[in-house]
């Protein structure tokens, strides 16, 4: 699969370019922008290529549907989005319990034009302990940028400003939505 994937990006003409350190085996990736419904089917091509057990966290009305197994199958972990029900510390102990775990997430998380991030990744690389991986889906280059780790301080509202620089202005399958100007504090 690996082979097939990373063939299928190259005449696609995407280039993926990884900065992960090899002893980095716990992270939160944090991809954006995330635009279009494309960005999922991209991103499980590109997880192929890497050929690295990734999971993804999906809205929970996804996993009841009838295309509840295939999401389960890749690796997604259902959410309720309309309550409150501890997820950062869920998620949390997934990290505590295996030696090795990823998530990836988007930060906006919706596909609709925001002006800040949510904060939930950011959270639960902090309570894991792991870093935030801040992974740019550039469709204008063809590039997939998984950056160098990203270790969350004690100010989060810092941290936040530094990750939507990292975003701001990348152009997504749909580069209206994408991350534009400047981050507005206290709405995510």
């Amino acid at each position: 699969m690996k082979f097939l994937s990373r063939l299928l990006l190259k005449l696609l003409g995407w280039k993926i370019i990884v900065e992960i350190p090899q002893d980095v085996k716990k992270y939160v990736i944090a991809v954006a922008p995330h635009t279009s419904w494309i960005d999922f089917p991209m991103g499980l091509l590109i997880r192929a290529a890497l050929d690295r057990r990734v999971y993804y966290l999906g809205k929970k009305e996804l996993f009841d549907s009838p295309f509840g197994f295939f999401f389960r199958w890749t690796g997604g972990k259902p959410v309720n989005r309309k309550q409150s029900s501890g997820l950062v510390h869920q998620v949390a102990q997934h990290f505590a319990e295996h030696e090795e775990f990823a998530i990836a997430l988007a930060p906006e998380g919706t596909r609709k034009k925001v002006n800040n991030l949510k904060s939930g990744f950011y959270y639960i690389a902090k309570e894991a302990g792991v870093p935030v991986i801040p992974c740019v889906f550039d469709f204008a280059q063809k590039t997939v940028h998984f950056m160098k780790p990203f270790y969350p301080t004690d100010d989060a509202e810092k941290d936040l400003d530094f990750l939507w620089s990292l975003y701001r202005d990348v152009k997504g399958v749909r580069p209206e939505k994408g991350i534009s100007g400047e981050r507005q504090r206290g709405e995510g």
